[in-house]
C-alpha cells in the first residue's frame, strides 16, 4: 500500500462528491475512504454504495470509516477504526483476514503497536498539521515516523492538513500513504492535487532504487 489514501468530506451532495472523487481516482488513488459523520443512515448508504461502484470501475480499494455493519452490507473492502476503539481482534474476526483495517494511531506509538499486535491492515498517525476539516486533539512530532519505521511493520499513513509540500518531509521520513480530505476535494483542480500527491511517491522510490 502505497500513494495517495483519499478521505471524502462531509458533503451532502452526492453528485459533487462522485464528480471530484472521479477526477481523483482517474489520476490514481491507493486507497478511498468515505466518511461522512454527519450523514443521515439513507444518505451514507446512498454516497458509499455509490462510491463503492466508483471504486470498482478503477479498481481502487474502498473502505469506510467505522461502520463496520455498512461495511458487511455493501460488500466494501474494510474499515479504518479510531484509536478509542478497542475493536481491531472483533472486527478482523467479523470481516476475515483479506479486509482492510486501518486505525487511528494518532501520536502514540503505544496504539499503533496494540493496532499491529490486535491484526490491523496499516496504521495511520496524525494530526501533523492543522486541518481545515477536523480538529485533532494532539500534534503529532514527525520523529514518530522514525521510530515507526523500525517498530511497525504495517504500512505507515499520515494525516492532518496534508499538502504536497507539508508531506514530502514525512514521505521521506517513511510514510508510505498520505491521506488526504480538503488538500483534494477543496482543491481548484483536484486532479492537479492528486498528481502533486502521486508526484512525492514517485521521487521516493526513484530514491530507493538508487540507494
Amino acid at each position: 500500500m502505497q500513494g495517495l489514501y483519499l478521505v471524502t468530506p462531509d458533503w451532502d451532495d452526492t453528485s459533487r462528491l462522485l464528480d471530484v472523487s472521479e477526477q481523483a481516482l482517474a489520476e490514481g488513488v491507493a486507497l478511498l475512504q468515505y466518511r461522512h459523520k454527519e450523514a443521515c443512515a439513507e444518505l451514507r448508504m446512498e454516497q458509499s454504495v455509490a462510491l463503492l461502484a466508483l471504486c470498482r470501475r478503477y479498481r481502487v480499494p474502498f473502505i469506510v470509516n467505522d461502520h463496520v455493519d455498512l461495511c458487511l452490507l455493501i460488500g466494501a473492502d474494510g474499515v479504518h477504526l479510531g484509536g478509542t476503539d478497542a475493536r481491531i481482534g472483533q472486527t478482523r474476526a467479523l470481516l476475515g483476514p483479506g479486509a482492510i483495517i486501518g486505525a487511528s494511531c494518532y501520536g502514540e506509538m503505544q496504539l499503533a503497536l496494540d493496532a499491529q499486535d490486535a491484526g490491523a491492515t496499516y496504521v495511520a498517525f496524525g494530526g501533523f498539521y492543522p486541518s481545515r476539516v477536523k480538529q485533532y486533539a494532539v500534534t503529532t512530532q514527525p520523529a514518530i515516523l522514525d521510530e515507526a519505521r523500525r517498530r511497525i511493520a504495517l504500512p505507515r499513513v499520515v494525516i492532518g492538513g496534508m499538502t504536497p509540500q507539508n508531506a514530502a518531509p514525512l514521505v521521506a521520513r517513511g510514510a508510505q500513504m498520505v491521506a488526504c480530505v480538503s488538500g483534494v476535494y477543496m482543491a481548484p483542480e483536484p486532479a492537479r492535487a492528486v498528481r502533486d500527491f502521486n508526484a512525492l511517491f514517485a521521487s521516493e522510490e526513484i530514491r530507493s532504487n538508487a540507494a
